[in-house]
């Protein structure tokens, strides 16, 4: 199918539209619990049954549109049950883990639908991976099959050789052979989908999450996940079969992934894929293919803001943007320069158990819960220890709530999706599961979520994000673990200690990985740029490097970071000898380039 762009004027922009007038904030809450209600109503049905049925109702209708290739709601649905047929002719079993390496495109989403509708569940592994990473996060499924896109056949082979588990390949696109998963879906497959009982309570995806320590974490999501996060934000957005949703962040996360195109396809709407964010195309992607929505990170919105203005940037008939990140001191320039009717703001994590929502616009906070979910979202925060990494208790041994204004843990009651709390399923780990629960918190017996991260009250009721704990940072959209860099650049000829930690960089959002190292005297900078450029995804690797003489560490032998973070990385305060990190590999650090760095003029 061809999806026509937009048409345009004779100066060569789409003229702006104005959007439709929406209902008020209580009335999108409504529609969210509406939409939700019934996924507990209808328990055997999922979101290639939703998709099935506009398929039936509006077979014409575009549901996927991308550059290279588009997809009505008929094509749609046929394409997912090409693949379930498949799943279940190569002996896809229930409970079956088929990993899934592969950019954004239309069959990303078919892939997934289409195993998880037999029983499959899908793991959905970071295209950035390469090596001992990427081979990680497939045995941590235990892959019965991986599905390889042909463009990152290179990335795949570059793992094999630290693969402990033996998934059979199924290669996508590229030159058709036994391991072509095209010519295994053009053979002969079995006629209809079996009858299997899979329902909202059995697990569809593995999203990766790097949570506070070590290696990523494969977060197990049900149905019932899938289904209330397309709900709840098909709710909230007001999605309608007329708006267009611009989806450009990866499709191996929750948001890009499942977030943005089942609340549309919820709502029989249209999904415009993106293979990747590029500020410079930006816009004129935005009024090409007439989207009304698109989700957002916040370095998203710093990167478009930073880019020079674009004749198209007003041009567009966008009613609202949804996403989370979008800082403060961002969100009101954001929306004025590009003329953004609304902005929803949400927080939440792949493995937690709630969720918030900033659906009143209230520049720099992450949401409120209203009065009357108060019982659907039992959240709260707590005092925290930073030296011991754990909440404060008081003489009973019970956690103690901040007042507002005051930062603490931001957590969440467990139980059992109703008045008493929220689900918690875990990861495929249960020792890893276990150390995200909190027990005994209020009264005896209770359990509550830890997200790991700080937030505060403000006197309105507004949660506001602060930081995250641990050694986890956030840098480029993407959470990266400190004990895995380190035990990287460990490994690094020459480095004999290393610590990594993140720190705050002028005009960017997140922190930025940066790394003190005790070297002998044949290390190399120029070699460590390589080394780590085979090994780490470019948001993970070091942007700044320090050569110490020693590294100081606790009793426990753990390496005092503190310091560390607060002093940075400006010469005037570091004396040992610092690198950053440009195109050609890490060059000195003077204070002429941490003026430029200050300045927003060096790019990272």
């Amino acid at each position: 199918m061809n999806m026509q762009p937009t048409a345009v004027t004779a100066a060569g922009l789409a003229p702006a539209r104005s959007a439709p007038a929406r209902p008020s904030v209580a009335k999108s809450w409504l529609k969210a619990i509406e939409l939700t209600a019934r996924i507990e109503q209808t328990p055997h049905r999922l979101l290639a049954d939703v998709i099935a049925d506009h398929a039936a109702a509006t077979p014409h209708r575009d549901a996927i549109v991308s550059e290279h290739e588009s997809l009505s709601y008929a094509e749609l649905a046929a394409r997912i049950d090409r693949y379930a047929r498949w799943a279940v002719s190569i002996g896809v079993a229930k409970g079956d883990t088929v990993s899934l390496l592969m950019p954004n495109r239309p069959d990303y989403l078919a892939a997934w639908l289409g195993i998880t509708r037999v029983g499959g569940v899908v793991a959905l592994i970071n295209t950035q991976l390469v090596g001992a990473s990427l081979a990680h996060c497939v045995d941590l499924a235990q892959s019965k099959h991986i599905i390889v896109a042909h463009d990152l056949a290179d990335a795949f082979d570059s793992a094999r050789a630290h693969l402990t588990t033996s998934p059979r390949l199924w290669r996508h696109g590229g030159a058709r052979d036994e391991t072509s998963i095209e010519r295994a879906r053009a053979a002969e497959l079995p006629a209809a989908r079996p009858p299997r009982e899979v329902t909202i309570d059995d697990l569809a995806l593995l999203i990766y999450t790097s949570g506070t320590t070590g290696l990523p974490k494969a977060a197990r999501v049900t149905h019932r996940r899938v289904m209330s996060w397309a709900g709840w934000f098909a709710g909230l957005i007001d999605a309608t079969s007329d708006d267009r949703m611009y989806d450009c962040l990866p499709m191996y996360h929750s948001v890009g992934g499942v977030v943005a195109p089942g609340s549309l396809l919820m709502a029989g709407g249209s999904v415009v894929i993106a293979e990747k964010f590029s500020a410079s195309r930006f816009w004129d992607d935005i009024v090409r293919w007439d989207c009304t929505l698109f989700q957002y990170i916040g370095e998203l919105c710093r990167y478009l803001l930073q880019a020079p203005a674009s004749p198209r940037e007003t041009q567009h008939r966008l009613r609202l943007v949804c996403g989370n990140g979008l800082r403060g001191d961002v969100w009101e320039a954001f929306q004025a320069r590009f003329a953004i009717p609304r902005i929803l703001e949400f927080y939440a994590a792949t493995e937690g158990n709630f969720s918030l929502y900033n659906v009143e616009g209230e520049p720099g906070a992450i949401g409120r819960i209203p009065s009357f979910l108060a019982h659907r979202f039992p959240a709260a925060i707590v005092k925290f220890d930073i030296d011991t990494g754990q909440p404060l208790r008081d003489a009973d041994g019970r956690c103690i709530r901040c007042a507002p204004g005051e930062a603490g843990e931001a957590i969440g009651r467990i139980g059992e999706a109703d008045s008493r709390g929220g689900r918690f399923d875990g990861y495929t780990s249960a020792a890893e599961s276990e150390k995200k629960v909190l027990r005994d918190v209020f009264a005896p017996g209770d359990s509550w979520f830890r997200t790991g991260d700080l937030m505060l009250q403000d006197a309105k009721g507004f949660f506001r994000f602060v930081d995250r704990i641990g050694d986890t940072f956030r840098w480029k959209g993407e959470n990266v673990a400190a004990s895995e860099v380190t035990e990287v650049i460990a490994a690094c000829p020459g480095v004999i200690e290393a610590s990594v930690y993140g720190v705050s960089v002028p005009h960017a959002d997140g922190r930025a990985g940066m790394a003190a190292l005790v070297v002998g005297d044949d290390f190399d900078p120029a070699a460590l740029h390589r080394y780590l450029a085979d090994r780490l995804p470019p948001f993970a690797r070091p942007l700044f490097i320090r050569l110490s003489h020693a590294l100081e560490i606790t009793g426990t032998f753990k390496p005092k970071k503190q310091e560390l973070i607060d002093a940075g990385f400006d010469p005037g305060i570091v004396t040992d000898p610092l690198y950053v990190a440009d195109a050609d590999g890490y060059v000195p650090l003077d204070r002429e380039r941490y003026a430029r760095i200050a300045a927003g003029e060096f790019r990272l």
